[in-house]
């Protein structure tokens, strides 16, 4: 799959970005704010488009609008499971921050939209000139590894009605609450980590309660505080901490 169109240049200009990270990036250092819009190019992605192969160079970092996207860990047998999920909120790559050429992941787009992207030698290049840039980049590389972090544990430790309700709701708030989102039942078992078998028992669940309507990949959430309540504390935790360091 490809990008269905894409633009290059600031057109709308760094402040009108939907992306959380570039907004608060233009209020701290706007000037950072309008070099990386420059190298921008803009884009709308369709479910599935692979961002970036496990184990070839980044050519790209995206900084997604509408888009969310999936760091895939795949395994010798086939299987998958998701390890990072990318909303509006951040950027793909972080890698590229660390000095490294390429991930040992996949990264592929999993609610189809919007994202911009800068070819990512020019942002290790910015990152390399640019304090106030390479900081808060820093600072939302520490939030995306504590995502990780509390994801693993998650997965260890919680039933996968609550694990289901919390990444549903990481979703809600990337397509900016909107009341309906497209989600595949294949994708959301790799994003549990689960069989397909295990999804429809958790969204049955969940649909039973009236928490959520699930139809033909289509998710409506019908009560948000209750979809709060279902979810395990992880949601609160990570959220908290981007809160934090995305001020």
């Amino acid at each position: 799959m490809s990008a269905a169109r894409s633009r290059r240049g600031p057109s709308s200009g760094p402040c009108e970005t939907n992306n959380r990270l570039r907004s608060v990036l233009h209020r701290r250092a706007p000037a950072d704010a309008d070099w990386l819009a420059a190298h921008c190019e803009s884009a709308m992605f369709e479910a599935g488009k692979v961002l970036s192969m496990a184990g070839e160079p980044h050519q790209h970092v995206y900084f997604p609008e509408t888009a969310v996207a999936s760091v895939i860990s795949r395994m010798d047998d086939g299987s998958a499971v998701e390890v990072g999920t990318i909303g509006n909120e951040g950027m793909t790559g972080i890698a590229v921050l660390l000095g490294a050429t390429a991930s040992v992941y996949e990264t592929i787009v999993q609610i189809p939209g919007a994202a911009s992207r800068v070819p990512a030698a020019e942002l290790q290049k910015g990152v390399d000139a640019r304090p106030a840039l390479r900081h808060l980049l820093n600072r939302y590389a520490d939030a995306y590894l504590t995502q990780v972090a509390q994801t693993a544990a998650c997965n260890r430790l919680h039933d996968i009605e609550s694990r289901c309700a919390r990444w549903l709701l990481m979703t809600h708030d990337r397509v900016d609450r909107a009341e309906r989102f497209p989600l595949k039942q294949e994708f959301l078992a790799i994003m549990l980590g689960v069989r397909r078998a295990g999804v429809s028992i958790a969204a049955s669940a969940l649909q039973d309660s009236g928490l959520i309507q699930y139809s033909r990949g289509t998710i409506r959430v019908v009560d948000r505080e209750g979809l709060e309540s279902a979810a395990c504390e992880c949601y609160g935790t990570v959220r908290r901490h981007f809160d934090r360091l995305l001020l």
